[in-house]
């Protein structure tokens, strides 16, 4: 059973609702880095859709063993339960000297879901800025898009570039912005990632024991800094929906956001019947 002090914390909790994203900075020790770069060259082999993630990469695989570590295992439970069921994943890699970069992109064009899957990125080397490396949009997984729409901006303010050292992993929503930058060195980069669907309702799924830290109200106003002022009272609204969602908590508001719409009252005065 896995040990609670593995879990996520409410206030991690609540920086991925407004964020959209966690990251762990070399969590992964450097022989299995290495080890796993074999791997990766090698091929993985996946599954089909729906297995669930106890039969993914049996031993002696070693990202199975990565990925079952208890450190990931608390991120994965946290996020969306034991054993989540398999999408799919990918080994990306970028050439060397490469001259152009993806476009701004969301992966999840379709998925309007409150629900939501969970996307872990994988960096088994270090990545330097020159390298490139994945650029996240924080704040962007509510923004719902067609995959393309927001290709043609190259910059966007509050970016985050992944510049990590070697076992660093992302946590993602399946709806943020994202997108790989143009590696200028003369080394491959790889980045391995994986989508997981959850298989029970995402309720108090991780360590709960600072869930009343007064803290967590701070992190959830937080405003990004490519929001203008309308769309920041707009997000805040959805992720005081969504602390709801993961909480239970149906009265939360992180001001008076979401009571101030809710107000519709049904009663009648006498006089005007």
């Amino acid at each position: 059973m896995l040990d609670r002090a593995n879990l996520l914390t409410s206030k991690q909790m609540a920086s991925f609702v407004t964020d959209g994203f966690l990251r762990f900075d070399a969590l992964v020790p450097d022989e299995l880095n290495q080890a796993a770069m074999r791997e990766l060259d090698g091929g993985l082999r996946g599954a089909p859709y729906g297995t669930p993630f106890s039969k993914l990469y049996p031993s002696p695989s070693v990202m199975g063993q990565i990925l079952r570590s208890p450190a990931i295992q608390g991120i994965i439970s946290s996020l969306v339960g034991p054993d989540p069921l398999f999408d799919h994943h990918a080994v990306h890699t970028r050439a060397a000297n490469e001259t152009q970069s993806q476009h701004l992109h969301g992966d999840a064009v379709i998925d309007t879901r409150m629900h939501f899957d969970i996307q872990l990125m994988y960096y088994p080397h270090d990545i330097p800025l020159e390298m490139g490396g994945t650029v996240l949009v924080p704040g962007s997984h509510f923004r719902r898009i067609n995959e393309s729409d927001i290709g043609r901006y190259q910059n966007m303010r509050g970016q985050i570039a992944m510049v990590c050292k070697a076992g660093t992993i992302l946590a993602l929503h399946h709806g943020i912005w994202h997108c790989g930058r143009r590696n200028q060195t003369d080394r491959i980069r790889y980045m391995y990632k994986i989508r997981l669907n959850p298989t029970v309702r995402q309720l108090k799924l991780w360590n709960t024991d600072d869930l009343h830290d007064p803290e967590i109200g701070q992190i959830l106003s937080q405003r990004q800094p490519w929001y203008e002022w309308a769309t920041g009272r707009l997000e805040i609204m959805n992720r005081s929906k969504m602390w709801r969602f993961l909480t239970g908590d149906e009265s939360y508001d992180t001001d008076y956001w979401l009571k101030r719409v809710e107000n519709t009252p049904e009663h009648v005065l006498a006089s005007a019947e």
